[in-house]
């Protein structure tokens, strides 16, 4: 099991009130030393880099290529590029950064053309969404308008899947998405109804006893953010449910940390004895931003409990060998940004200071060694750089972070 995840021999907290600066002067580790920088000054460096790493970024994704696109998706593909430089443009107001991405989108649309797929991370959603979302900040209202109507036109299939990545729960989350960035009601409340009665519909027929809710994605009911329980109890939480639906959502969370592991993680499926992943897409950091909105939601301590017991099975097994965000450090560290936000603890902003050190500090290093991973597609926001980039744009404004294409 080790062999995922680097050991954690961080602090557990330091207190940046009481440092010394001979300490500082005498700190030779460059991790030990950013450890014991204050988190401005932090935040001044991973920006840096993260410039640097949007720069690669769009020239392997986007000018080698000539504006080709082959792969349009947020997860990884040039509509992940355009994301990241949506995220650069929020932190910088940089106009230049959101004209590339519009001109990015725009590839997508062209290349995502009789896909088939339909949500925001995988599909057809995700460009028309971010497009609209873009053109407005663009001041474009007949570009804006162009995507709002082609996302309108999207045809669910009868026999689609309810996860995050391809199934409805993935389309839901662009209709949120829309409706957040550019006004209530841009996607009507009795469009969005039907999908979700047809989520709620399709979880009470395989749900049972003290799990009213439960999926399948290629026959096995997974538990985790990308294809199961804990991605589509995410987005169901923002949507407007009935009081029986409600509680079933409620019950569903309660049915998963009852048969969590003793060790605090998550099982990736139904019936699965392997307590082995710790990644966003499977296990307990995605299963943590669940419930972390649970625990806003409904104002219930049993949720956010279960949040920070699973928080401390990633500051001890989060440390993966890869980079991404759907299954690195990159996107373990968002479980601390958002249990900061909620509690307003500052042992959460550090845990996550932390493991952004940790990526600044030896993930190049690492990849070039061949001991970290850094995706099959190494530049794509989900399984690459770009989502470390993104991370650290993040970083900035810790109040305002949300794990890209999952939390709003």
């Amino acid at each position: 099991m080790a062999d995922r995840f680097f050991p954690n021999t961080m602090p557990s907290f330091v207190d940046e009130t009481t440092i010394e600066e001979s300490f500082l002067e005498g700190a030779k580790e460059p991790l030990l030393e950013l450890l014991y920088l204050p988190y401005g000054t932090v935040c001044e460096k991973l920006k840096r880099v993260a410039f640097d790493l949007k720069e690669t970024i769009v020239k392997e994704t986007w000018v080698c290529k000539r504006g080709r696109v082959s792969d349009y998706t947020v997860y990884t593909g040039a509509l992940g590029t355009a994301f990241l430089l949506f995220k650069a443009y929020q932190v910088t107001l940089d106009k230049n950064d959101l004209v590339l991405c519009s001109d990015i989108i725009k590839a997508c649309d062209s290349a995502s053309r009789g896909s088939g797929h339909v949500t925001f991370i995988c599909g057809q959603a995700g460009v028309y969404s971010l497009g609209a979302v873009v053109a407005k900040h663009n001041e474009d209202e007949q570009l804006c308008d162009h995507y709002l109507t082609k996302f309108k036109e999207i045809e669910l299939p009868k026999d689609l899947p309810n996860e995050l990545l391809y199934g409805r729960a993935g389309f839901l989350w662009a209709c949120s998405f829309l409706n957040k960035n550019i006004g209530r009601e841009t996607i009507s409340l009795t469009q969005i109804r039907a999908v979700v009665a047809e989520v709620i519909k399709s979880g009470r027929k395989m749900g049972k006893g003290r799990c009213p809710l439960m999926y399948e994605w290629h026959g096995k009911r997974y538990w985790g953010a990308a294809h199961g329980l804990a991605g589509i109890m995410h987005v169901l939480m923002d949507m407007e449910l009935k009081a029986d639906e409600v509680e079933d959502v409620k019950a569903t969370l309660h049915y998963i940390i009852r048969n969590r592991f003793p060790s605090g993680n998550y099982p990736s499926s139904e019936g699965s004895e392997s307590d082995r992943l710790v990644h966003w897409c499977h296990g307990a950091p995605g299963v943590a931003l669940t419930l972390t909105k649970a625990a806003k939601v409904f104002s219930n301590d049993e949720y956010l409990q279960a949040a920070v017991e699973a928080a401390e099975v990633i500051w001890n097994r989060g440390l993966l060998k890869r980079v991404g965000i759907c299954h690195g450090v990159s996107g373990n560290s968002y479980v601390f940004l958002s249990l900061y936000r909620l509690t307003g603890k500052v042992g959460y902003l550090y845990k996550a200071k932390a493991f952004a050190c940790f990526l600044h500090a030896r993930a190049q290093a690492l990849i070039s060694e061949g001991v970290m991973h850094g995706g099959d597609r190494p530049y794509s926001l989900f399984e690459g750089i770009g989502g470390m980039a993104y991370l650290f744009f993040d970083m900035i404004d810790p109040m305002e972070t949300r794990f890209p294409a999952y939390e709003l």
